[in-house]
Formats: structure tokens, sequence, C-alpha cells
């Protein structure tokens, strides 16, 4: 393919991901995928190789990206089939990040490629409303679905259906499992959209297009890594704890440059810990990838060569590369956002210019939610916020976002008031709490609400306890903090909530760059 070929081949399957992602936001139940975009959609090629997605959230797309291959290898695909997974470690992130993948078949009985969907669900069955408890094990934080059929000949497998739906009297058409209908739909209309280009440009086009986007990625990418000096850059960070009285959790790093290759090693960080900040190699290697991906131009398209340069290695056992069954429902948020943390940190030394301080670096985690009482039916509820970006050379951090591992907005408020039963006191700017500098760190946000009914709520934040670091001599952002009815809470904590009890979640603002 020459330039302008390629150009239309990778713009045609990135189209495709767009048009996957607006339906499963159309089609889902919960807010936390219809209004807070919790989702990715992505295709892979026959081998399970990335060639397309779209732009929704990092720690997904990069985790599917190193762990699909083992997913759809030596399985008896046919048409009609759907495939479902959310086990961390078997190529997923945390339990609530349920993966669906539809095969694409032209004319032969191997498939041509797969359309992935992965959508972060409420409720999976976990020991706590919206399904992201303060963790000591895997089986607390909800159903473990290992690779298997979500349907097969066209047909549901009602025994997991019925599981998934969480014992509904009509499972396939309960809310709960409308979300995984909607995840089935974008599948299934990705591949047959796909399905369809194949049909007009044969199955060689779809062949030839991967091998020449994984050539030209990779060329990129190996580009853009011998221009970083050669060389060994080490840094270390820490998280704030692990909510079972681990404090002061090490993430170290060492990025080796040696021309176009890049080597990441994480010996010398923490081994797995008690608490639920545990996270699979998967999630490591989403992290690692994006820090790569950033120093690219933002046109290049997505694709398995582009990570052909970068290789990761972890101490198995250790905190970013944990055993089962270690409970891993924060390392998916708040260790991955601390790995992100300590790549720039590393590549800060050897590039000092493109790299910005630390942003806020904690996902701000809220679940919620209430069993079913008679008359009354349950809700679980579930929600990030945003933070304050690092500054950098170049500009100040920006206030109020999302940064690096997440791609989500909030929940709106009128959205949120309606379906459960609180009310947004304040949703405002935390004006001050990015660090100064020459150029200054985004501002972070403070969020107050009050319950009108009785909840068990669930925070898993960072940033509490170790601020986000500045860079060149700008000074850290301000600390996040958590507080019940002016009282101050942990960082990692479950609580009963009571009617008219009023939490406010204050994130961190992000790190300042160069001396004022």
């Amino acid at each position: 393919m020459d330039a302008v070929q390629l150009s239309i081949f990778a713009n045609r399957l990135s189209g495709i991901c767009e048009e996957m992602g607006a339906l499963l936001r159309r089609c889902a139940f919960s807010p936390n995928i219809k209004d807070r975009l919790d989702f990715s959609c992505a295709i892979f090629d026959a081998d399970g190789e990335l060639c397309a997605q779209a732009a929704h959230i990092p720690v997904h797309l990069g985790s599917m990206a190193y762990a699909m291959r083992d997913l759809v290898s030596g399985r008896d695909w046919q048409p009609g089939a759907l495939l479902v997974v959310n086990d961390p470690y078997l190529g997923g992130t945390h339990l609530p990040d349920v993966t669906v993948v539809a095969p694409v078949f032209g004319l032969g009985e191997r498939p041509l490629a797969f359309a992935v969907t992965r959508a972060h669900h409420a409720n999976i069955g976990a020991t706590a409303p919206g399904s992201m408890p303060v963790s000591r094990h895997l089986e607390e934080e909800g159903e473990v679905i290992a690779p298997q059929w979500l349907r097969r000949d066209g047909a549901w497998q009602q025994a997991l259906v019925q599981r998934l739906a969480g014992g509904a009297m009509d499972p396939e058409h309960s809310p709960r499992f409308g979300d995984f209908v909607a995840q089935a739909s974008a599948c299934e209309a990705g591949a047959g959209w796909l399905a369809t280009l194949v049909s007009e440009r044969g199955e060689h086009w779809i062949q030839d297009g991967v091998a020449a986007l994984n050539a030209y990625g990779e060329r990129l990418a190996g580009q853009m890594i011998a221009a970083i000096p050669d060389g060994c850059y080490h840094f270390a960070d820490v998280l704030d704890d692990d909510g079972q009285g681990t404090v002061d959790i090490p993430v170290v790093v060492t990025v080796t440059i040696a021309g176009a290759r890049a080597q990441v090693d994480f010996t010398g960080t923490a081994p797995q810990v008690p608490g639920n900040i545990n996270c699979p190699l998967s999630v490591a290697a989403a992290a690692v990838y994006y820090c790569f991906r950033c120093l690219l131009p933002p046109a290049v398209p997505a694709c398995a060569g582009l990570f052909r340069p970068v290789s990761l290695s972890a101490p198995e056992g250790s905190l970013v590369n944990a055993r089962r069954p270690a409970a891993v429902a924060a390392g998916n948020v708040e260790t991955s956002s601390r790995i992100v943390d300590a790549v720039l940190g590393a590549l800060s030394q050897a590039m000092p210019e493109r790299i910005p301080a630390a942003s806020q670096g904690s996902m701000n985690n809220l679940a919620m939610g209430q069993g079913a009482q008679p008359g009354q039916p349950g809700w679980d509820y579930y929600e990030t916020m945003g933070g304050g970006m690092g500054a950098s050379a170049q500009a100040d951090g920006l206030s109020a976002v999302q940064t690096h591992m997440t791609n989500t907005l909030n929940t709106p408020i009128e959205s949120l008031e309606r379906h459960y039963p609180l009310r947004v006191w304040r949703y405002a700017l935390r004006r001050g709490s990015g660090g100064a500098g020459a150029q200054t760190g985004g501002d972070g946000l403070v969020r107050e609400l009050e319950f009108l009914a009785p909840a068990q709520v669930t925070l898993l934040t960072e940033r509490r306890r170790h601020a986000p670091w500045g860079l060149a001599g700008g000074q850290p952002g301000a600390l996040g903090e958590n507080q019940l009815n002016g009282e101050p809470l942990p960082g990692k904590v479950s609580f009963q909530a009571m009617p008219g009890d009023r939490l406010r979640v204050a994130s961190a603002g992000g790190g300042g760059f160069g001396r004022s």
C-alpha cells in the first residue's frame, strides 16, 4: 500500500471502532456507560494483534493489545459466536471491566479479524455495591468470568446469562444484563461492517493492510525511541497505601534506551500486597505503552507495530505482576496511574523539555449503592473524578480533567440525581491546588454529595499522602482530600452513609514546572 491507501485503510478501521462506540453508548442502560463513557472498542487481526481502536480508555486498550493473542488463539470460532471474559489474570484488568469478542469471517473457516468491546459494569456481584470494594481477595471483587461463550450458534448461553443478570426472573430483559446486550450488539455490528468491507475489497485487503500498518507503526515508534539519548533512566514513586495497613508502597522503574529499542524494568517495585492495588502484567503493559504512545504524533494510527520496539519485565509476584488470587480492583485504576508517573519520571531525565510534571495520579474512585429492600429496588453507582494535570515546559497544566490512564466523562448532575438517591451540593474547581512554578499545575475538583437514602460507600483514592511531584524546580500539587460531614476519611475506606450525610471529595492538583 502507498501512503494514501494506508491512510484510507487505517481510517476505515478506526471509523468502525468509533461507530461501535456510538452504538454501545446509545444502547447501554447504565449511566456508567452511556454518560461517563467508561468503555472501549477495538479491532484485532486473526492472530489477536491490534489493528485499530477508537480514542477511548488507555488502560482498556493497552491491556487488550497486550493480551488478546492468548484470548483468541486455539478456539473453535464460528459465525454467531461471542466470547466473554473479565478475568484479570487471563487478559482482563479488573472484574468490572468485561470484554466481549466477535469474530469476522471471510470465505474461509478461520476468522479474519475480531471486533472487541470492553465496558465497566457497576454491578458485577462484588461484596460491596459498585463492585469496587476495599478487598483482600479476587473473589470478593465479583463474578470471575473465565473466557467462555456468551453466545454460540447465535443463541445466548442461558446459564451464564442467568449469572450475569444477577438471578433476574427474566434475565435477557433485565437492566443489569442490558449492558451486556449492548456490548454484544456493538461487537456484532462492528464485525458486520468489517465483513462488508472485506467482501468489497477482498480478504487480501485486510491482510496486506494490517501488515503494512504494523510495519509503518514499528518504524515510527523506532524512530521516536532512537531520538531519545541512549542510557538507563531510573525513577521511584510511591502509592499511599493498600487499604489494609500497608503504606508507602514503592513503584520502581528503570527505562533503558538502546538505539531504536526501549526496555522497561520494574525490578525493585514492592511485592504484591494484601490490599487491592495489585495489578496483572497486562495493566502494567498498558501504562508503559501509553507513555511511549504519548511521544508520537497524535495522528499516528493505533496498531500492534507501535508497541514492538518496547519490551517490559517485572518480577512475578510483585505489585505490577501479581499472582492469583491477589485483589486487583484498584490496581487497574490507581496503580496504573502511578506506573505512568514512574515511567514519565524516568523519561524526564532523558528529555526534560518534553515530559510534564506529575498529574493528579488518582482516578478518585467512588462506588456506592444499596441492596434491594422490600418494595424498593437496589442500586449501584460508580464514578471517577478529574483533577489537575501536570505543567510542562510549554504550558500550564489543564484543570479539572481526567488524566493519563482514564478518559471518561463525569456523570452529569442531572443524570446522577435522576437515577440515584443523591443530591449534588457542590461541583467546582479547587482553586489554587495546582503546584506553583514558571508553568503552574492544573487545579483539581471538589465534588460534594448528599445522601437521600442509606448507602454503602467505598472510596479508592490516591495522592492523599504523597503529592504529585513538580519538575525543574516546580512545586508539587496539593494533596487530595476525602471528608464525611466535615471529618477526614482515609484514602481507601468503606462506610455506611445515612440520609443527610455529606461526602466531599477533593482531587489533587497537578505538579508545577520550573522555578517561579
